[in-house]
């Protein structure tokens, strides 16, 4: 989901982009975003890619599965597109037009990608390592969603 959406409830075509993103990582290292708990200084997928791209071994992201059968220039370039897609300001995200223009052509010179956008875990995944889920006692005061949906509060007029 979108930080802009999931803060702000604001969606737009460039929310697409973030999923889009989203899913060409998930692609490319065979993980999913939701039950992704690394212990290398990474919450999520996309800082786990990030971290790999600013070390400069983004081919460590990819999946074991395909490692026999790829081109490695195809596999950095997704990753660079899919970093491209889920930056924290919708601004900075390419349009979907450019993503299909990215893809299809080798020389369309890609921008220098940026921090991801941040992850928030609910701490409700029963299969987060116990170190990592939030605890509960703390989170009284403020309503906790078990399916990592958002909750609002209503407030009458």
């Amino acid at each position: 989901m979108a930080p802009e959406y999931a803060m702000h409830g604001e969606f737009s075509v460039k929310s697409d982009v973030y999923s889009f993103g989203v899913l060409l990582l998930e692609i490319v290292s065979g993980k999913k975003n939701s039950s992704f708990y690394q212990t290398d200084g990474a919450e999520d997928l996309m800082s786990y890619a990030w971290l790999l791209w600013k070390d400069g071994t983004p081919l460590e992201l990819m999946d074991p599965i395909i490692r026999e059968s790829y081109n490695q220039n195809e596999v950095i370039r997704s990753i660079h597109i899919g970093l491209l897609c889920v930056q924290e300001d919708p601004e900075d995200r390419p349009p979907m037009a450019t993503i299909v223009l990215m893809l299809d052509s080798n020389t369309v010179t890609l921008p220098t990608p940026k921090r991801p956008a941040f992850f928030i875990h609910s701490g409700t995944d029963t299969t987060m390592p116990k170190v990592l889920q939030f605890d509960q006692s703390i989170t009284k005061t403020s309503p906790v969603s078990i399916n990592e949906m958002s909750i609002s509060e209503m407030d009458p007029r």
